[in-house]
């Protein structure tokens, strides 16, 4: 061959050298072109990976810049500083319990955003560690640990619980570790609510759960709970924040060490990672045992500031708000996490008041349209027709029976007296008319996504209206239920619109 000599050839030290002239055809392309040793689809990356564009983009980047552990101790001095803000009992309690939400996330991140791994049994460990805590910090056997002990104990024996219900499933993924995580759930349940019967023994009470739950104390100074004048002490909730600031910190750690690497393998590709050699069932054991840990040592927080626990601080829609969290902040970020909980947690307690409930649903119905429409015509119509919907309808189902519009919205004030003028409130609604609303809403809402143009602009008028009178008449007697009912809608709107939520990392897709 032209060119080709056998004094040429490589020894056994230059066969990782490129070829002469790679280097410089590689140059040629420019800076987006791989690197000589590099493959193409790495080096690529940067641009296949969906970035957020425009002024949110701009401000994404800017603000990536500024270093995790600045944001975390900002956020900490901020809630630090809440106390000095409010003094209200109910808001500080709030914060505690926003903080609770924000461990239980992280700890639940673990397991499904890192691991990715389906584990319908979390909230078991958060459990676990609160009836460890109240075990070893009560009356119920006259055993009083101090707190600096307990703390590490109950985090070890949520690790070895997280431990244990992983190895019967470290070979188990998806739907079928789901069912053996939620098995493991209501064994759980079942053996707190009748852990006052166990072969003659009395365990955990039974549903009457464990009384006199002891403070928390650091070398012999004990944390009241409510302050002189009866209100919530901060103290737990500075206690919470201490404990939030360590595992966020060693969680962040973890996520940057070999084991953090391995886990995300894990997530993406199980066959792939084991192909590469890694220990996929010791990873996916791990990975139960470090959020059970997190969970369990949530629930000595919990337990402590309450003074006591029942089985029923454990049941299931607690496990739905915390998946909620996750999903809705992204799974996978350790700041999305928080900020679903910091979201859900608020919503939870604004949705408790029908007026505040009220104003929260007119106020992210308009913020949707203007989101939908922008300030076009076609908002224009979608808000005039709406309005106009309602005072028609109102007026004519007075004229025709003025029980149709004597009702009175519930709570009242301005928002809600202007509601009671623009949609139909009976003074007392027909047996009938919740399901029939329930479904004629779902079937118009079905039917928004089957049109289009101005048909889905005339459609979208009623739809709108309906909602508002489902809202006024039905939701917000039922504000338990509504609240969730919310949650779910909220849910299921973040899923269309950003599938990996808040926060959470757009993957690299093949197409």
């Amino acid at each position: 061959m032209s060119g080709f000599d056998h004094r040429d050839r490589y020894d056994e030290d230059s066969l990782s050298e490129p070829l002469p002239g790679a280097r410089e055809a590689s140059e040629a392309e420019g800076p987006s072109s791989p690197a000589v040793g590099r493959d193409e689809w790495v080096a690529r990356h940067g641009e296949r990976r969906v970035r957020r564009e425009g002024v949110l983009g701009t401000v994404e980047e800017r603000l990536a810049i500024v270093p995790w552990w600045a944001w975390l101790t900002l956020f900490v001095a901020i809630v630090c500083a809440l106390p000095l803000v409010s003094e209200s009992g109910y808001v500080r309690r709030v914060a505690f319990d926003t903080v609770v939400f924000m461990l239980l996330a992280l700890g639940l991140n673990i397991v499904v955003g890192w691991g990715g791994l389906l584990d319908l049994g979390y909230v078991a460990f958060f459990g676990i560690g609160a009836y460890a805590y109240a075990l070893l910090a009560s009356d119920k056997y006259d055993v009083h640990l101090p707190t600096i002990a307990i703390l590490p104990i109950v985090a070890v024996i949520g690790g070895i619980a997280g431990w244990l219900v992983g190895l019967p499933s470290r070979r188990l993924s998806g739907d079928y570790l789901a069912i053996v995580t939620l098995f493991f759930f209501q064994v759980f349940l079942t053996f707190t609510n009748n852990g006052d019967d166990v072969f003659g023994r009395n365990i955990t009470n039974g549903p009457n759960g464990i009384l006199d739950v002891d403070e928390f104390s650091f070398f012999g100074w004990t944390l009241p709970r409510v302050t002189s004048t009866g209100q919530f002490s901060v103290r737990y909730l500075y206690v919470a924040l201490a404990i939030f600031g360590l595992v966020f910190v060693a969680l962040r750690l973890l996520n940057d060490s070999r084991t953090g690497r391995a886990w995300r393998s894990l997530r993406e590709d199980p066959l792939a990672a084991e192909m590469m050699g890694m220990p996929v069932n010791t990873l996916k054991l791990m990975a139960f045992a470090f959020g059970a840990s997190v969970a369990a040592l949530t629930g000595t927080v919990a337990a402590a500031l309450n003074g006591s626990v029942f089985p029923q601080n454990f049941e299931f829609p607690l496990l739905i708000t915390v998946y909620t969290m996750v999903i809705l902040g992204g799974a996978g970020s350790q700041v999305g996490v928080v900020l679903g909980a910091i979201i859900v947690s608020v919503l939870l307690e604004v949705l408790r008041e029908p007026g505040d409930a009220r104003g929260l649903f007119y106020l992210v119905i308009l913020l949707g349209l203007v989101g939908a429409f922008r300030l076009s015509v076609r908002l224009a119509v979608v808000l005039g027709g709406t309005v106009a919907l309602g005072f028609v309808a109102n007026l004519v189902a007075g004229r025709v029976d003025e029980t149709w519009t004597a009702g009175v919205a519930e709570d009242g004030g301005r928002l809600a007296g202007w509601a009671s003028d623009w949609v139909i409130v009976p003074t007392q609604l027909a047996g009938w008319v919740p399901a029939v609303s329930y479904v004629v809403l779902i079937a118009l809402a079905l039917g928004l996504t089957l049109v289009h143009g101005w048909v889905r602009i005339a459609l979208l008028v009623p739809t709108l209206y309906l909602a508002a009178f489902v809202w006024e008449n039905v939701m917000l007697d039922s504000p338990e239920s509504t609240r969730y009912v919310v949650l779910g809608a909220l849910l299921v709107g973040m899923m269309i619109i950003r599938p990996h939520g808040l926060l959470g990392e757009k993957r690299v897709e093949i197409v």
